[in-house]
């Protein structure tokens, strides 16, 4: 039972630092983007104004904005006056813009590699190419969406890739200049902040994985420490039970023993005492069968149960479970039907026919009189399932979760005196041979127990 624990709360622990991880590394692979992003943008759109002064068209606002915000950044103050440029853009006066902007004494070349990296492309309406003389042949064909979309709207700007697979931002603006309609389209090659970003994701893997290594470790360590006082107290409790088990029992039998020999030797006439040893006897049995089932269960918890793993043949165990059993429906007025037996299992004999015993007799207990409990078994691929189906009030919703619970019992599903352990040894002497035990149930139709175990034919 701990070690399930334990790996289940190491994986937790995992989890959430795994998640912390992906949180921390993926917030830094994106804000890198990100600024890599914005940082291009308005390279594009600061060229973009300086090629708006220079061909003397006034200044959209947001390039206006990008511009103030190109210097500022850095640090730097606007050639000439901030407001000037502002106030040329806003008044409409173009040849004061230009003017500013040609008085810069340090010009583009001044500028960090952000901007050489951006190439111009002059296009007509139609998003041609416009040679002018000593230009060379543009390195990338036009991209003609993004031609339409500023015709359309007056800007554009995306990311598109080239023939070489590198990816690459593109600016396009509309202008008019004299009545003629043209295009210019600015771009830069995202390659190298393509392989930064590579660099950043590898490195982020990298120490991603030994962070994993180690935090799997030290969850393991740290799981293990916070179970240990658990697990020493739940030992020391199943150690408890064991042994006050054996010690009852030889009590026990004792005390049945003497009131067996005083029942006898009673005279036939003395009802009263005789009623009251007979009592001392029954509970002697009861207690007896409960101290036997707290063994079975702390054996069961301690993995020291040793279960024997060999070919069943249902069709003769069903059959013997049925005489055994027989006689006990019929004193209650129950049908014990055997439908469709077939099929062998790999298991325990002596645990197999104790599980079917306890569920047997929780249907016939809940089933009333001229009711029917069913016995079948099928194959079922690599495994065998063997039902057993009754007649009875059924189980509520709110019970059934609890069913194979210790000591859970409730008037619906558990009555008449039962030690509530049944159901949780027959679970846990399944689960010992590797099989499945589930329950269903709806109150007035009846219950439905299913066990699935390996069939003789598929491998354990």
């Amino acid at each position: 039972m701990f070690r399930g624990l334990h790996v289940r709360l190491t994986l937790l622990y995992l989890l959430a630092a795994l998640a912390l991880i992906v949180l921390i590394g993926g917030g830094a692979y994106w804000l890198v983007g990100s600024y890599f992003r914005t940082t291009t943008d308005l390279a594009l759109q600061h060229r973009m104004a300086h090629e708006f002064v220079r061909l003397g068209v006034r200044l959209p606002p947001e390039l206006t904005a990008a511009d103030v915000a190109w210097y500022t950044n850095r640090g730097q103050l606007l050639p000439n006056q901030p407001s000037t440029v502002v106030s040329a853009a806003n008044t409409g006066d173009d040849q004061t813009n230009a003017e500013n902007h040609s008085d810069d004494p340090r010009g583009e070349e001044a500028f960090d590699g952000e901007l050489a990296a951006i190439f111009v492309l002059p296009l007509d309406a139609e998003g041609v190419w416009i040679a002018t003389p000593g230009a060379s042949t543009p390195a990338i064909v036009p991209n003609r969406s993004a031609t339409v979309t500023a015709l359309a709207h007056g800007s554009d700007i995306r990311t598109d890739y080239i023939r070489n697979g590198s990816r690459v931002r593109l600016l396009t603006y509309r202008i008019e200049m004299s009545g003629e309609l043209r295009l210019v389209q600015m771009g830069r090659t995202l390659a190298d902040q393509d392989r930064v970003l590579r660099k950043l994701l590898i490195g982020l893997l990298g120490l991603g994985g030994a962070s994993v290594l180690c935090l799997s470790v030290s969850s393991w360590w740290l799981t293990g420490r916070s179970l240990r006082p658990a697990q020493e107290s739940w030992e020391r409790q199943q150690t408890f039970v064991a042994n006050a088990s054996h010690e009852l029992r030889t009590p026990l039998t004792l005390m049945r023993a003497s009131a067996e020999v005083a029942l006898r030797s009673l005279p036939a006439d003395d009802a009263d005492r005789r009623e009251l040893l007979g009592d001392v006897v029954h509970e002697s049995d009861h207690m007896s069968r409960l101290v036997a089932e707290l063994l079975l269960l702390s054996r069961l918890d301690a993995g020291q149960l040793t279960v024997e793993r060999q070919t069943i043949v249902l069709p003769e165990l069903l059959s013997d479970v049925q005489r055994q059993l027989g006689r006990l429906a019929d004193e209650r007025g129950v049908r014990l039907v055997i439908g469709l037996m077939s099929g062998a299992v790999q298991g325990d004999p002596t645990c197999l026919r104790q599980v079917l015993l306890i569920v047997l007799d929780n249907a016939l207990h809940h089933t009333p009189p001229g009711g029917e409990v069913r016995l079948e078994a099928c194959a079922r691929g690599r495994h065998v399932e063997i039902m057993i189906a009754d007649t009875g009030g059924g189980i509520t919703p709110e019970h059934l979760p609890h069913v194979f619970e210790r000591f859970y019992r409730a008037d619906s599903a558990h009555s008449g005196g039962g030690s509530g352990l049944g159901l949780s040894i027959a679970k846990g002497l399944i689960e010992a041979q590797h099989g499945q035990i589930t329950i269903a149930s709806q109150p007035g139709q009846g219950t439905r127990v299913t066990v699935i175990l390996p069939s003789a034919r598929a491998p354990a």
